[in-house]
């Protein structure tokens, strides 16, 4: 039988370079041998997610995720709750692209992203599930949540592109006098910890916000976060503390706990109890603690480059 295959593609990602880009696509997923067609998102919400999961139920090989994290997000979170689920591939389109950087997946050149399908190395990745009161999602690269997490979301990505670990700086320093401090409950394989803290990142792979070393021992399909707990520290020393991170420096600082563990369970205690805490996933505010996390080791077969 004949291989079938789905782009997916935002085309308003990476300055609206995708449409242009459908053709030569489809013809090297034709060259490989798939009968393939292509699936232009929309602005209603879940565009992405739900022509994913129409597209596994209907038996389709190959689901080709073209655009930023936010796309190859929805698209994982299209299949990755389905019993039988089709081989990934990713085209990023975005600015950070944390998770092909992550594949070795180029970032740079669209047709050079999609020929990685021609050389037939696949990898199973771990998938991250995130259950909510009522509700789960999955990420497959960092989620976070405290008072600092809008540094992995709210450096605008034009400013991101012109000044990179500076930029991540700036934002820090500004953020530093409206900082708070949750009082939590983490719940992880090696033990709790409880009391205050300024930010929480689980991750899964090595690239958080375009910069490598902030998770310095993560492996792609082992089936353990890397937990970083950033505890309470005055604002001289978060600004240390952020400029350890760029260098992988960070994770023997008293000030930090890292770890690795395959669930984590965040709860609210203490005068925290009843606030509004965000939950960031991939990227984009997902939801409110209580949350509890699982790796799901090894759970979908994505394209990778050397």
């Amino acid at each position: 039988m004949t291989k079938k295959a789905r782009l997916i593609y935002n085309p308003v990602s990476g300055h609206e370079q995708m449409p242009k880009n459908v053709a030569d696509i489809l013809d090297v997923l034709e060259q490989d041998g798939y009968e393939a067609s292509a699936f232009r998102t929309t602005p209603q919400k879940q565009s992405a997610q739900k022509e994913a999961t129409r597209a596994a139920n209907e038996g389709f090989d190959l689901i080709v995720a073209a655009g930023g994290d936010g796309t190859i997000n929805e698209v994982v979170n299209g299949i990755a709750f389905l019993e039988k689920r089709p081989q990934m591939a990713i085209i990023p389109a975005g600015t950070t692209n944390d998770y092909a950087r992550a594949l070795h997946i180029s970032r740079n050149n669209v047709g050079d992203a999609i020929k990685v399908i021609l050389k037939h190395k696949t990898r199973e990745m771990d998938i991250g599930q995130a259950t909510f009161a009522g509700q789960t999602q999955y990420f497959v690269n960092i989620a976070a949540c405290g008072s600092l997490t809008e540094l992995t979301y709210g450096v605008p990505s034009e400013v991101k592109s012109a000044l990179g670990y500076t930029a991540y700086l700036i934002k820090g320093a500004e953020m530093l006098p409206h900082l708070t401090e949750n009082e939590l409950r983490l719940t992880y394989d090696d033990g709790v910890y409880e009391g205050k803290l300024s930010m929480l990142l689980l991750g899964m792979t090595n690239s958080i916000g375009g910069f490598e070393q902030i998770m310095p021992d993560a492996k792609l399909s082992d089936g353990l976060f890397q937990l970083i707990i950033v505890k309470p520290a005055d604002p001289v020393k978060l600004l240390r503390l952020m400029a350890l991170a760029m260098n992988g420096k960070h994770v023997d600082d008293p000030d930090i706990i890292y770890t690795k563990t395959r669930s984590l369970k965040i709860e609210l205690i203490g005068k925290s109890v009843g606030e509004k805490l965000p939950v960031n996933l991939d990227g984009e505010i997902s939801d409110y603690c209580p949350v509890t996390f699982k790796n799901l080791q090894q759970r979908i077969e994505f394209f990778v480059g050397e």
